[in-house]
């Protein structure tokens, strides 16, 4: 099987943190189709250590979709080696760190894709994130009597090509990263300059897949369980992550997985697989946020989908005037 430090995974397609739609319900219908690894929504460092409640909510997991990672961020080696002792003693299985979100308001405070342009800090922070994680687990395990505790809980990152095209150094970072300790990179394919615009760059992946000794995920424009082969076979990478091809598609993880494993993929969902599937997910958003924000919440998931169906766009526009989950529901329902 497939693993990144003791962790054990069942294929290697793991579904991607994603800000305002990687949370509990979100990752648990992923894992229900067949994603080996999920990731929450970024945690600030910060965040956790001023007790924040938004925080907090962020790091509730289901039982049903573990293994997960969570996913920090932050630009104090101090501040993410106390971050990650704290989440050691979680039920986690992976820590990562986010060294690629191109968003302004994070990278205005160094964080994110900005720590590719200081490799050195990048290092620290990782150094410091695997140090703290040690110093949780030990922490734990001097506290719980009974219960056996992991001896590790790998520390991982996830970057992105460079910063623009004149900076291209994903090997560079990625090296400073294993060298601290990381047990996998992450590397999406595009630089910040980027953000998610034009096509992503599988040869810095494979660059960096050649360097490294520990794992390498893949990551970006995984739209098909084809592309998730493709990027496999063309850059030898060892996971791939999976993004926006999973937005509406928690089904594209149980194809991949039949791929690789040389089994008959599975055939499309059918419209009343996606209306089963939109319903249990503002289900399980109504339990975990509350109808109101479930319902505001849903509109973009049932946008996603529906895409490719007939007559979506018409459909977008009444769940977009639903106002309770009683009236999504039906919307849903009466689908041809």
């Amino acid at each position: 099987m497939p693993s990144i430090g003791n962790i054990e995974l069942e294929n290697p397609f793991f579904f991607a943190p994603m800000a305002g739609i990687s949370d509990a319900p979100t990752r648990s219908l992923a894992r229900s189709m067949g994603a080996a690894l999920v990731y929450s929504e970024m945690v600030s460092g910060k965040g956790l250590l001023y007790n924040s409640k938004n925080t907090e909510r962020l790091l509730n997991i289901y039982p049903e979709e573990k293994p997960l990672a969570f996913q920090i961020f932050g630009s104090e080696p101090l501040v993410l080696e106390e971050t990650a002792k704290r989440l050691a003693k979680r039920d986690n299985a992976i820590l990562d760190i986010n060294m690629g979100c191109p968003v302004s308001k994070v990278i205005k405070n160094n964080e994110g894709c900005a720590l590719m342009k200081d490799p050195y800090l990048a290092g620290k922070i990782v150094e410091a994130a695997v140090k703290g994680t040690k110093k949780g687990l030990l922490e734990k395990a001097n506290s719980v009597k009974g219960n056996a505790v992991p001896q590790e809980k790998p520390v991982t990152v996830k970057i992105r090509a460079g910063w623009d095209s004149d900076h291209i150094n994903a090997v560079e970072v990625a090296l400073a990263a294993q060298e601290a300790g990381a047990k996998a990179v992450a590397v999406h394919g595009r630089t910040r300059q980027q953000y998610y615009g034009g096509k992503a760059d599988r040869k810095i992946i494979a660059r960096v897949k050649e360097a490294l000794h520990i794992p390498v995920i893949g990551s970006g424009d995984i739209f098909s369980a084809e592309d998730a082969k493709e990027m496999m076979e063309e850059t030898g990478c060892d996971f791939v992550m999976i993004a926006r091809g999973a937005l509406g598609n928690p089904w594209i993880f149980r194809e991949a997985s039949a791929l690789w494993q040389g089994k008959t993929v599975p055939p499309k969902p059918s419209t009343e697989e996606k209306k089963a599937m939109i319903i249990k997910h503002l289900e399980m958003l109504e339990k975990e946020k509350g109808e109101r924000t479930a319902v505001r919440e849903m509109r973009k998931h049932v946008g996603w989908y529906l895409k490719g169906e007939r007559g979506a766009a018409a459909i977008r526009r009444k769940v977009n005037e639903a106002l309770t989950a009683g009236e999504l529901k039906q919307i849903v329902e009466n689908l041809i």
